[in-house]
């Protein structure tokens, strides 16, 4: 009898290896596509430059673009060391990658940008235009020698060695040891092709727009809520690259009617560029409180500096949320968009009343915080939610939740009233009445009619 026992046992264990072992065999990856990949990219990227460098040497007058702040840009001739190393990069990067999925991801990307970068070239040629000093070094005035017989002056914008510089960084930015070099020196490698003459500074902004244009169109693992943060914070380095380029238009083009004018509205700008940027970098690092602390307030220096982000944020709560009067998901809880003192007239609160202020980017309605015992448990809105900050909330709200006293209620609260509080709604709804995540989510939707799941919100629910 034991033996027949064992053996359907031994049968289905030896079947889940076998199973297992052929999900990681289609993970792997070989060497023969990795290199697969490197002659793809390679044949595209050479027919793409040569026919492209050809074509617009045939044309008789090919224009070139020059801001008025090149003028102050040095040659560096040293650096021609990082710049020359982007061939290198170009060729180890497919072996960097470890699954099908990550080696798919980088072909697309390098594809996408070599070809878009090609039709730029044909569309809209420009050449370099500044002379390059002469090379004392014996030994660096090889590398410029190469360049001046094999590199061809024109296929300037977008550069292909920002574009590329960012992609690789894609790729090496999973790694521990080297991690910090290569960071540094694909920065280099960045700041080369304007140190170097190889480049003028309108291609190096069309580069960097055309990668996270690129990132945005292939992003990694669409739908794995783990990444959904880079993704949010591609649009944010996208928009300020793209902000960037047309403030320095702006500024070359009105130089010649205020130049105090030009000043003021050029830092003004410069700073908006940057808060975005930096925006960018926290969603990286879903860094919850780069705004609001422990207790949920925003200092004042931080207030100045994100003035623009904090302005249209409160502009889409002020006209854009729904869910203004709290809904009841089950009894004596509530959620809602952050309410103003219009919309707690008859939700009578006190200090019995647990609010759970889910907003990262802006402050509470300063009567919540008050008159209830107020709690500040910030996410980032439409970004990854982290799954043991969300069990902790969880328990919290769970164990408040069943030692209520009678005149007691629970508030939860997002900004706009959409996401986050659906998705800590449906958690709670799970938890306290014992519900499948599909039973919680459609009592949700009957709910809040405004409620919005996304994909990736839908595989963070099944891992809690």
């Amino acid at each position: 009898m034991d033996d027949e026992i064992t053996c359907p046992i031994t049968f289905f264990i030896i079947k889940y290896h076998h199973v297992q072992k052929s999900k990681m065999d289609e993970k792997r990856l070989k060497i023969s596509q990795k290199i697969n990949s490197l002659i793809l990219c390679s044949f595209v990227f050479m027919m793409v430059y040569n026919y492209s460098a050809w074509h617009i040497s045939k044309l008789e007058n090919v224009p070139s673009f020059v801001f008025n702040l090149e003028k102050y840009i040095p040659f560096i001739p040293w650096t021609i060391i990082p710049y020359m190393t982007s061939g290198l990069f170009f060729c180890l990067v497919f072996f960097f990658c470890k699954t099908k999925e990550e080696i798919a991801i980088l072909t697309k990307r390098m594809l996408f940008v070599t070809v878009i970068a090609g039709i730029c070239f044909l569309l809209f040629p420009l050449k370099f235009s500044l002379n390059k000093p002469e090379i004392n070094s014996s030994v660096l005035g090889i590398p410029f020698q190469f360049l001046k017989i094999f590199d061809s002056p024109f296929n300037q914008a977008p550069s292909l060695h920002i574009a590329y510089a960012f992609i690789f960084w894609s790729v090496f930015r999973n790694l521990k040891r080297e991690r910090i070099f290569l960071m540094i020196w694909l920065i280099l490698l960045g700041i080369s092709t304007l140190t170097t003459y190889q480049h003028h500074l309108i291609d190096v902004l069309a580069g960097g727009i055309l990668t996270h244009i690129s990132f945005i169109i292939f992003p990694y693992r669409k739908n794995d809520f783990q990444y959904r943060n880079f993704q949010v914070a591609n649009y944010y380095f996208l928009f300020s690259w793209i902000f960037l380029t047309i403030t320095l238009l702006f500024n070359q083009f009105v130089a010649k009617f205020d130049s105090t004018f030009l000043w003021i509205t050029l830092w003004i700008k410069l700073w908006i560029t940057f808060s975005i940027a930096l925006i960018g970098y926290q969603y990286q690092k879903n860094n919850i409180h780069f705004l609001k602390d422990k207790n949920g307030n925003i200092s004042i220096l931080k207030k100045i500096f994100y003035a623009p982000y904090l302005l249209i944020y409160w502009i889409f709560w002020r006209f854009l949320r729904k869910n203004k009067k709290p809904i009841e998901i089950i009894s004596n809880i509530y959620i809602s968009s952050k309410p103003n003192k219009q919309d707690l007239i008859d939700f009578n609160v006190n200090k019995n009343t647990f609010v759970y202020d889910l907003s990262a980017e802006i402050e509470e309605t300063q009567q919540l915080k008050e008159e209830t015992n107020y709690r500040s448990a910030p996410f980032l809105d439409i970004g990854s939610f982290d799954i043991d900050e969300t069990r902790k909330l969880l328990t919290e709200i769970t164990n408040n939740y069943h030692n209520l006293p009678k005149d007691g209620k629970i508030l939860i609260h997002c900004t706009m009233g959409f996401t986050r509080s659906s998705v800590i709604g449906i958690l709670v709804m799970k938890n306290i009445l014992s519900l499948s995540l599909e039973e919680a989510v459609t009592n949700m939707k009957t709910k809040n009619k405004n409620a919005i799941i996304h994909s990736y919100v839908l595989d963070f629910l099944k891992k809690i």
